[in-house]
């Protein structure tokens, strides 16, 4: 009797599961697809749409596909760039989910870590160029960086009084440069790099950026006990994913014959 049971419970999840609920041109929408879809999305979002609109959704989902298929959009080169960014992305995850979710951080991982990268608070005087300036304007805001770059080294006035005469940096201005305190995920990597190369109270040289010329004051650094927590062990974290992503692709490049013609860059 328990088998027979067990015999009609297989061929009732099996009905169910290949059960169309719903037909899109030349292709079936199936319960257990749906149900699937629906399980992950209550796992995904806080609030979820009701049954009826999801599988509207999924219907809409199909025709789109359907007819960018029918439109030969996979052969447009932005689109086909786009498709193939999701599948190195889902290929790089798939493959180290495992390896990341087994990640551990200890109190000697952090201490390490912000003995190299800690928390620093600076102020700065920006000198902008555009990111589309031509060689002329470069040169020309380079030359104006580097009168102003003299005359705060000369100047006996404070740092902040300077920030308001030769900033261009409308943001911080009123702030007498201060951008509050920074780490290494929150500030941008050439001027973290050249910030925590100064003692609290030096001033940079200049610091060159894709959208300005920058003189920084480093103005605090905090000692790990004073670090926000919670902040440097994401960033711990993200280190020691970043390190098996490049042991993973460097295996990975180790099976490609890999040629590069430098004289063409």
């Amino acid at each position: 009797m328990k088998y027979l049971m067990l015999i009609v419970s297989l061929l009732i999840s099996s009905f169910a599961q290949a059960q169309v609920i719903a037909k899109v041109g030349n292709r079936e929408i199936t319960l257990k697809e749906f149900e699937e879809k629906y399980a992950l999305l209550k796992e995904q979002m806080l609030e979820v749409p009701d049954k009826k609109t999801l599988l509207d959704e999924m219907i809409s989902f199909e025709v789109g596909v359907q007819e960018a298929e029918k439109r030969h959009l996979d052969r447009d080169p932005i689109i086909r760039d786009r498709m193939m960014q999701e599948l190195y992305k889902g290929f790089v995850e798939r493959e180290l989910a495992g390896k990341t979710t087994k990640i551990t951080v200890t109190e000697a991982d952090m201490a390490a870590y912000y003995n190299k990268y800690p928390e620093i608070r600076a102020s700065h005087i920006m000198i902008e160029v555009r990111p589309d300036a031509k060689p002329e304007q470069r040169k020309e805001a380079r030359k104006r960086a580097m009168e102003i770059y003299d005359a705060v080294k000369k100047s006996q006035r404070k740092f902040e009084d300077l920030v308001k005469i030769y900033s261009d940096d409308m943001m911080s201005n009123k702030n007498g440069g201060d951008i509050g305190w920074q780490t290494r995920l929150t500030h941008y990597p050439s001027l973290y790099r050249a910030a925590i190369q100064l003692k609290v109270g030096e001033v940079s040289p200049l610091v060159e950026t894709p959208y300005g010329l920058f003189i920084i004051k480093l103005t605090g650094k905090r000692s790990l006990a004073q670090a926000d927590r919670a902040m440097l062990r994401l960033a711990v974290q993200e280190e020691k994913k970043k390190k098996l992503f490049d042991q993973f692709i460097t295996g990975l490049r180790s099976k490609y014959t890999i040629q590069v013609n430098k004289n063409a860059l």
